[in-house]
């Protein structure tokens, strides 16, 4: 391969896997120290190269440390750990565990830059200097310090050389998009983001977000809303973190930052400065409250959140599977503030506690419901949205009134009725005094007899 085409080849890599150029040319020469100390290095070696882009120069070099008396292991030391080996190895085979291979030492170029030294070694001639002998080299070297001696570079490699390097490629490359990954994510912690359902693993989604695919839990939907494969849905970045099978981006879409991601979509009015979203109370799936202030003479945040027709809110809850949203004007009085957040209920007057932070909303008593909501999910939402603990009343003034004006309707009530009361009793004692007479009971007793006669009469 030329030089140009090798350039290319870096350059194309970098593209594909989002990673930095220097990172691919840095992958590439841990690759050449590796394939180079398979073949042609020594036993316990570090071997580094350098990869010139420009020219294609491969420069190798052999890295020695320095090292004084303390930081070497004492033959009492080395026997010490041997014996102290032995002894687990005894311990594992007469278990009838398996007994692990002695560790063998890296065969790529061991240490990387900055990586730190032991305090305490076994010398090695190929891997380490003392320090009298480093400083004959270089006069200002101390205990730790690398030193450099140029190996010769031979550019032929063997077959296990090329399949080292090949690895040692694959590897770093899928490290460092690993890393690019993560740094990526990691920043847009608390963004909108919008994906397709990829797959459904139990209750969990996994959400093709681009580069990777985002991992959205059970807790973090919205209740009651059913996702398809293939489905377009957005979520907000909640979590970004590594384990050792690369990064793990965990989204949510139960998040009360969701709703104000979504309106800062469809209201320039927010992206604009001129109107802002102060708060926001969420139940998923059901209510949610937003306070939102103008910061613009003339402008009504109200009005420009929810658009004309409101064109603007429903687009939002279309998005939120059909979540009612309460759009409230935000206000620096606590008072106020309370007062509105219990919309859609016309509050009265709201007395406050601040030491205590505690609230009392006076409502008419036909709009006591209204104001706590189905399971007190209204005054709920509006003691989130405010910080208060707000507690909702009956207006008792004008129930006390209403009683008073009963009490003195009544006696007018009774006067009017005494005097046709007693006309209609009159009337109906008048007849009584009829029948009660000489003459009236005479003929009473003259019509019985006629009465049990006929009756006879239709018996027969």
């Amino acid at each position: 391969m030329d030089l140009k085409s090798f350039t290319q080849a870096i350059d194309q890599i970098a593209d594909e896997k989002g990673i930095a150029k220097e990172k691919v040319i840095e992958t590439i020469e841990m690759a050449l120290a590796a394939a180079y100390k398979r073949d042609y290095g020594e036993r316990g070696q570090i071997v580094r190269a350098t990869l010139d882009p420009v020219t294609g120069k491969v420069n190798v070099r052999q890295i020695k440390i320095a090292v004084d008396e303390t930081m070497i292991k004492s033959e009492e030391e080395i026997k010490a750990e041997e014996e102290e080996r032995e002894k687990r190895l005894a311990e594992i085979e007469a278990s009838g565990g398996k007994i692990p291979e002695r560790p063998r030492e890296e065969p790529e170029e061991v240490m990387s830059e900055g990586e730190e030294v032991p305090k305490k070694v076994r010398f090695n001639e190929e891997k380490h200097i003392m320090v009298e002998e480093a400083r004959k080299i270089k006069p200002d070297a101390n205990p730790g310090d690398e030193l450099e001696f140029p190996l010769e570079y031979h550019e032929e490699f063997g077959r296990i050389a090329a399949q080292t390097a090949k690895q040692v490629i694959i590897q770093r490359i899928r490290e460092a998009e690993r890393e690019a990954v993560y740094d990526e994510f990691k920043t847009r912690e608390g963004e909108l983001v919008s994906g397709m359902v990829q797959r459904i693993e139990g209750r969990n989604l996994f959400v093709d977000i681009g580069r990777i695919a985002g991992v959205l839990p059970f807790e973090e939907q919205i209740p009651g809303e059913r996702y398809h494969i293939g489905e377009r849905l957005k979520a907000i970045i909640t979590l970004v973190e590594k384990d050792s099978k690369g990064p793990n981006v965990f989204l949510s879409r139960s998040h009360p930052k969701l709703l104000k991601k979504l309106f800062e979509l469809e209201v320039p009015e927010i992206s604009s400065g001129a109107v802002e979203i102060k708060a926001v109370a969420r139940e998923p799936g059901f209510r949610s409250k937003i306070a939102v202030v103008s910061h613009e003479q003339g402008v009504d945040p109200v009005g420009s959140m929810v658009g004309q027709k409101g064109v603007r809110v429903m687009t939002v809850i279309h998005e939120i599977a059909g979540e009612k949203i309460d759009i409230i004007e935000w206000s620096d009085d606590p008072a106020e503030f309370v007062g509105n957040a219990i919309s859609p209920a016309k509050v009265k007057n709201v007395e406050l506690n601040p030491s205590r932070r505690e609230a009392r909303a006076i409502v008419a008593e036909n709009e006591l419901s209204l104001a706590i909501g189905k399971e007190g999910q209204n005054v709920r939402l509006a003691a989130k949205l405010t910080g208060w603990k707000i507690d909702v009343r009956p207006d008792k003034s004008r129930q006390a009134s209403e009683i008073e004006e009963d009490k003195g309707e009544a006696p007018a009530e009774k006067i009017e009725e005494k005097p046709e009361s007693k006309i209609s009793t009159e009337e109906k004692i008048e007849p009584k005094d009829e029948v009660k007479s000489e003459e009236g009971i005479a003929a009473a007793q003259e019509e019985k007899p006629k009465k049990k006669r006929e009756k006879k009469v239709k018996k027969e």
